[in-house]
């Protein structure tokens, strides 16, 4: 139930013929200067016959050479018949492209009762793409327990323990990911897994339980109950998918700054041992790379973060660079790694979803990519000493900048701003207003008497028909709802004169009129929290966050694990 716009099946078509071209001997690439990928290169037409040799030629005075838009049809069309040729043997292509596909495993995106809202997309009609990736910790076949080790979870429930959400832009001019901590004290909502079994909400636990409680939808859901990000796919590897990955790639550079051996007197830590400088790590180092706590900065889950950050943002530049070509024996192996490894949901279920899904992320600049983590601070909940919350503003401030497509790393991009709503704001006078209190949360109640407070506030700004509604309506942001398109400018109106910004204005049938609910983010004060309306134009440095462009990334060592 994948809800991107990925067309898988136009390139499905593609590889297959590309099977069917090697099955034929044929090489795939027409030769005289056919235009093999443009449009009018169909069979039977003028161009296709040419290719093969026969056919009626073009009238000299004629020629029809395509613009930019049909040279870059024709070499992604090439790309993707080369890309079959060399990765099956002559004959067996399009066998081969089923192999791969009966290799993918999938799993249910089953959100049970956690309805996610629609992209909204921009000006011009595009909209993101969000991703979530998962690292499994299952010790559920004799290589994950031989990599995994911790035998008294062998056949286990499996945890998250790797949680990344990828975010593309609508214009794909940039992509952001925001890591979240394995360690993140949360409330996991009501979930259902693929035969189901249905899971009770739980009170504080730790994210990574979700992955237990219903599969790869339940870790959906919970991201979505806590950020408000609607999320389209996922991903998940475990263990032995990641050491056969980073064998297919051949070795992903990484750097630490001292002889560095995760490994301390009680026999904690991966166990992995490096010289000072780069090394480049493949199989099972980078595995031990990946899980490295004990070793890295501070020994804490979060250095371990960082330095996925850093293996992660390398391994796309290597597989940029693997992307040309030029060995086929290391394509084949990339193939079998990836399709081997990956468990999906049914929206990438084939390799043709997959690779269309591939020519996305590709539009994306490597210097674009920003890594980030979500920020956080240390709880002081009992029973989770050395665990994490979200740290607000700063939090929010991530996660709201991804709702609204903004780029993590601060620079423009081509995103069109949403256009304004047609029908103008009245005077605040006529404009009718309806304020609930939303502030109610499990651990801290309601903040009484909220919505006749912020009545006041709007009523003293001219907004003379404001009343206080005694409904209650739980919201975790504050949030201006309106029913109705003559009716967005009021709401606007309504929003900016409290200093909401844009964002929290939402359409939606449940209301007769212009309402404002005071969320669980505004328990306090006549005006909106300026810091958690305040957009610097950039991730906050307390989201650490890490470009895909920056080579010189080098891990610092723990004291006490040096060599």
């Amino acid at each position: 139930m994948g809800r991107s716009s990925v067309q898988g099946e136009d390139t499905r078509d593609r590889v297959r013929h590309a099977g069917e071209q090697g099955r034929s001997g044929g090489s795939g690439v027409q030769e005289h200067g056919g235009s093999a990928g443009s449009d009018d290169g169909g069979e039977g037409s003028p161009a296709a016959s040419a290719g093969r040799g026969g056919g009626r030629a073009r009238p000299r005075g004629n020629p029809r050479r395509p613009g930019k838009r049909g040279r870059r049809r024709t070499l992604r069309w090439v790309a993707s018949v080369l890309s079959l040729l060399i990765l099956g043997t002559a004959g067996a292509g399009y066998l081969y492209y089923e192999h791969l596909n009966a290799n993918i495993k999938t799993d249910d995106l089953n959100l049970g009762k956690n309805g996610m809202a629609d992209h909204k997309a921009n000006a011009a009609g595009q909209t993101p793409l969000n991703i979530l990736l998962i690292g499994s910790d299952a010790r559920d076949s004799a290589a994950n327990k031989a990599l995994g080790g911790a035998r008294d979870t062998f056949d286990g429930p499996p945890l998250a323990d790797v949680q990344m959400l990828v975010h593309l832009s609508a214009d794909r001019s940039n992509m952001s990911v925001i890591s979240m901590p394995r360690d993140t004290v949360l409330k996991i909502p009501e979930c259902t897994d693929r035969n189901g079994k249905a899971f009770k909400a739980t009170g504080w636990t730790l994210t990574n339980e979700s992955l237990q409680r219903g599969g790869p939808g339940c870790t959906v859901a919970t991201w979505y109950k806590l950020t408000g990000i609607t999320i389209d796919h996922f991903m998940q590897v475990d263990f032995a998918g990641v050491v056969s990955m980073a064998d297919a790639i051949g070795g992903v550079p990484v750097c630490v700054r001292q002889n560095v051996h995760s490994r301390n007197s009680a026999g904690q830590g991966s166990g992995l041992k490096l010289k000072a400088g780069t090394t480049s790590v493949k199989g099972e180092q980078a595995l031990q790379w990946l899980r490295t706590r004990y070793g890295f900065k501070d020994g804490t889950d979060l250095a371990r973060t960082e330095a996925q950050h850093m293996y992660m943002n390398s391994m796309v530049r290597e597989l940029r660079k693997s992307t040309k070509l030029t060995d086929p024996a290391k394509l084949r192996n990339l193939a079998e790694a990836a399709t081997s490894a990956l468990t999906v949901d049914a929206g990438l279920d084939t390799v043709a979803k997959l690779y269309a899904l591939a020519e996305e992320f590709q539009q994306v600049p490597t210097e674009r990519i920003t890594m980030t983590t979500m920020p956080n601070f240390y709880t002081q909940r009992p029973n989770f000493a050395g665990k994490v919350e979200p740290l607000q503003p700063d939090a929010e401030q991530v996660f709201r900048m991804v709702r609204e497509d903004i780029p993590l790393d601060g620079k423009a991009s081509k995103r069109k701003a949403p256009a304004e709503p047609r029908d103008p704001a009245a005077a605040p006078g006529e404009i009718g207003v309806s304020v609930q209190n939303g502030t109610y949360t499990d651990e801290l109640g309601a903040a009484r008497g909220r919505a006749t407070e912020i009545a006041g506030v709007l009523t003293g700004k001219g907004f003379t028909r404001t009343t206080a509604d005694k409904q209650t309506n739980p919201q975790d942001r504050t949030v201006v709802f309106y029913p109705s398109a003559e009716l967005a400018g009021d709401a606007l109106a309504v929003a900016k004169a409290v200093g909401l910004p844009a964002s929290s204005v939402k359409k939606s049938t449940d209301v007769s009129g212009v309402t404002l609910v005071v969320g669980a983010d505004w328990r306090e004060g006549a005006a909106y929290p300026k810091s958690a309306a305040k957009d610097e134009g950039k991730a906050p440095s307390s989201a650490n966050p890490l470009s895909a462009g920056n080579t010189k990334a080098c891990m610092p060592v723990q004291p006490g694990f040096t060599w």
